[in-house]
């Protein structure tokens, strides 16, 4: 391997980042999260946008160790990568979502999160915290969590376009696990999944946003 070499999981990992315009099945294996809790229209929230502040905040802050000269800041296993694209989880209180039929944004209940390399661990998480939070005293943590996720078995598009039409892009998916025999298997722990792989401040056509959109499912 090359010294210069940056891992990036979505072109490692392009069956779990890159998958078509067209629905297809995928056994999703455990990954680590750093994970934000929240509720609210990601557009307007206050609370969003302090949960991507800390996500990125700790994602670099981890990123960066390797250039700390404390020996606290050493990570063992540490390889070179490049931050993974942000995520969500989405449901709605006391009913699952399934990204369909939202009517009022606010009553959105959301996991924001981005994946971290294997090497992070609780404990790599909490020394993060610790420095991300002497350069940023007014952080609330409160919210903020380190946790493996193993998603199983789900459906997943590649979406094109704005956020409000992934109706269309569900539709699909829909039809598709109920042709080869599946369907949809929502609970509390099995939600509506986003991947954000584009920066809508920087797509000059909406046309070309582009999210993954993953949903659970069983037979």
């Amino acid at each position: 391997m090359k010294s210069d070499f940056k891992l990036d999981y979505k072109k490692e990992y392009k069956d779990l980042y890159m998958p078509k315009k067209t629905p297809s099945i995928i056994e999703v294996p455990k990954m680590n999260f750093i994970m934000v809790k929240g509720k609210g229209n990601p557009n307007t929230s206050i609370e969003y946008k302090n949960a991507m502040e800390i996500l990125y905040g700790l994602s670099f802050t981890i990123k960066m160790s390797k250039m700390s000269k404390d020996p606290l800041d050493k990570i063992d296993g540490y390889f070179e990568y490049v931050v993974p694209p942000l995520e969500g989880f989405w449901w709605v209180e006391d009913e699952y979502f399934d990204g369909l039929n939202i009517t009022n944004k606010d009553d959105l209940c959301w996991y924001s999160m981005i994946r971290q390399p294997e090497f992070v661990t609780k404990e790599v998480f909490g020394r993060a915290k610790e420095k991300f939070k002497k350069k940023n005293n007014d952080v609330d943590f409160s919210n903020t969590f380190f946790k493996e996720i193993e998603e199983g078995l789900c459906v997943q598009i590649m979406h094109m376009g704005s956020y409000d039409d992934e109706g269309v892009s569900i539709e699909k998916m829909n039809s598709f696990i109920e042709k080869e025999g599946y369907k949809n298997d929502f609970s509390k722990e099995r939600l509506h999944h986003e991947i954000y792989l584009s920066d809508p401040r920087r797509v000059k056509n909406i046309d070309n946003l582009k999210t993954v959109i993953r949903h659970p499912i069983k037979k």
